[in-house]
């Protein structure tokens, strides 16, 4: 009976994530924010149905494969989000306006006319 409480709640909070996300990737502006909500929540949601699948099946086979697809989930899901990040913006995918790269920023500081570096 708990059991199957604990994995009806993590199903429900899977998908809740889940659809934020999927939200989020219909909603949103560009490709980085786009890439920003459907890699966290989706990243979480997915880990919440993954870890009922394994409250479900016990540490046998089919609950060691729920614990694998956790460890694969967050080993390439951030890594493919920065990928896109990175693709998107060396072939010049704008940010929203006033949001700069943060090595933009950095080589945004001057010096004055005492030689002192500020920031523009």
């Amino acid at each position: 009976m708990i059991r199957e409480a604990i994995v009806i709640a993590l199903v429900l909070v899977g998908s809740f994530f889940l659809t934020v996300g999927t939200i989020g990737l219909l909603r949103l502006p560009n490709v980085y924010n786009r890439m920003h909500a459907t890699s966290k929540p989706t990243t979480l949601g997915t880990a919440a149905i993954f870890l009922a699948g394994f409250v479900s099946f016990g540490p046998g086979s089919e609950g060691l494969t729920s614990l694998i697809g956790i460890v694969f989930l967050f080993m390439t899901v951030p890594t493919g989000a920065h990928m896109i990040a990175r693709s998107a913006q060396r072939i010049g995918v704008p940010f929203l306006e006033g949001v700069t790269w943060p090595a933009e920023s950095s080589q945004a500081r001057r010096t004055d006319e005492t030689g002192e570096e500020t920031d523009e």
